[in-house]
C-alpha cells in the first residue's frame, strides 16, 4: 500500500511542487529597510516524509509567500543541542547534516546550498550579551530541522541561513536568548524556532501512523499549547512540565518543544493576545501535532 511513509516515488510530491508552485517564489517582495520588523516563527519541521506530503508542502510554502523575503534566516532546531551557544558554518554551500536513518537514498543526496552568511554571523554575535560566549563551527551544516522546512519555504536557496544551537532546555534562558536576538528582526532577519508541537514517537505504532490516529495526549497537549500561545501566557508555557496535559507522552524529551521559547522571546515585547499572533499550520501528521505559528 502506498502512503506518505511508502510513496511510489520518494519525494514525488516535492518534485511536483518544484515544477508547479516553487517558481512563484520569484514573485516575493524583498524586505527593505524601513519595512516593519519581520515576525518570528515557530514551525513543526517534519522529516523526509514532509517531501511526500503535498498538503504540508503547500501550507509551508503559502506561509512563506505571505511574508517579505528575508535578508537572512537564523534558525534554532531541536536537533542541535549544544553548549556553549554555537553557530553553524557561515561558508556558502556548506554540506548538510543528514541526521536521520531508514529513509530512501534520495533524501541523503538532497542539497540546500545557501549563500555566504558571515555578515549574519557577525550580527548574531554582536547582538548577544558579552557574557554569552559563542562557538563558531567551521564545518557544521544545517540539520534536517532546518533544511527540510526551509527547502520548501525558500526553495531557491538564495537567502543566507545560519543555525544556532539550543544551549539549554530552560525556558527562561531561551526567552532571554530570543530577546537578545529581537533587534535582528529590524534588519530583515527571520528568526525561526524549529521543533514539533507534539513528538511522542515512542508511543506511536505503525498502524497509528498509517491511519493518522491522534491519541488524546497529542490533541490535549496541542489544545493547551494553542490556548496559552494565543493568550501569550509565558508563565503557563514556561511551566509546561507541571501544567501541560499529555506529558511525558507528548514530549518524552523536550527539545522539540523548547525552541518555541526562542520564538516567543524574539517577539515584540508587550504583544497582546489576539494581536500579531497567527496560527499558520495546524492538523496532524502520524498523529503528531504540526501546529506552527508566527508572532509580530
Amino acid at each position: 500500500m502506498t502512503s506518505i511513509l511508502n510513496p511510489i516515488t520518494p519525494g514525488g510530491a516535492f518534485d511536483d511542487f518544484i515544477r508547479q508552485r516553487a517558481p512563484a517564489s520569484a514573485e516575493r517582495r524583498t524586505w527593505l529597510p524601513g519595512d516593519a520588523p519581520l515576525p518570528t516563527l515557530f514551525l513543526s519541521h517534519g522529516a523526509p516524509p514532509l517531501f511526500d506530503d503535498p498538503l504540508w508542502i503547500g501550507e509551508l510554502f503559502s506561509w512563506a509567500q505571505q511574508l517579505p523575503s528575508p535578508r537572512a534566516i537564523l534558525i534554532v532546531s531541536a536537533h542541535w543541542e549544544a553548549a556553549p551557544l554555537s553557530l553553524s558554518s557561515p561558508a556558502a554551500g556548506t554540506p548538510l547534516v543528514y541526521d536521520f536513518a531508514g529513509f530512501a537514498p534520495r533524501y541523503f543526496r538532497m542539497t540546500y546550498p545557501t549563500p555566504d552568511a558571515h555578515d549574519l554571523a557577525a550580527r548574531v554575535v554582536a547582538s548577544l550579551p558579552d557574557a554569552e560566549s559563542v562557538h563558531q563551527h567551521g564545518s557544521r551544516g544545517l540539520d534536517h530541522g532546518a533544511w527540510v522546512p526551509l527547502k520548501v519555504m525558500y526553495p531557491d536557496a538564495d537567502i543566507p541561513v545560519l543555525q544556532l544551537s539550543l544551549p539549554s532546555q530552560d525556558p527562561d534562558r531561551l526567552l532571554a536568548l530570543g530577546r537578545a536576538l529581537r533587534p535582528l528582526r529590524d534588519e530583515g532577519v527571520l528568526i525561526v524556532g524549529s521543533g514539533f508541537m507534539t513528538h511522542g514517537l515512542p508511543f506511536m505504532t505503525s498502524d497509528m501512523w498509517l491511519a493518522n490516529d491522534v491519541p488524546a495526549w497529542s490533541s490535549d497537549f496541542d489544545h493547551w499549547a494553542a490556548t496559552a500561545i494565543a493568550a501569550m501566557d509565558l508563565d503557563e508555557l514556561a511551566d509546561f512540565r507541571s501544567r501541560a496535559p499529555g506529558l511525558p507522552f507528548a514530549h518524552p524529551t523536550v527539545e522539540h518543544f523548547t525552541p518555541l521559547f526562542v520564538t516567543l522571546g524574539a517577539a515584540t515585547e508587550g504583544t497582546a493576545p489576539a494581536e500579531g499572533i497567527r496560527t499558520t499550520v495546524s492538523g496532524y501528521q502520524f498523529g503528531l501535532s504540526k501546529r506552527s505559528f508566527q508572532v509580530s
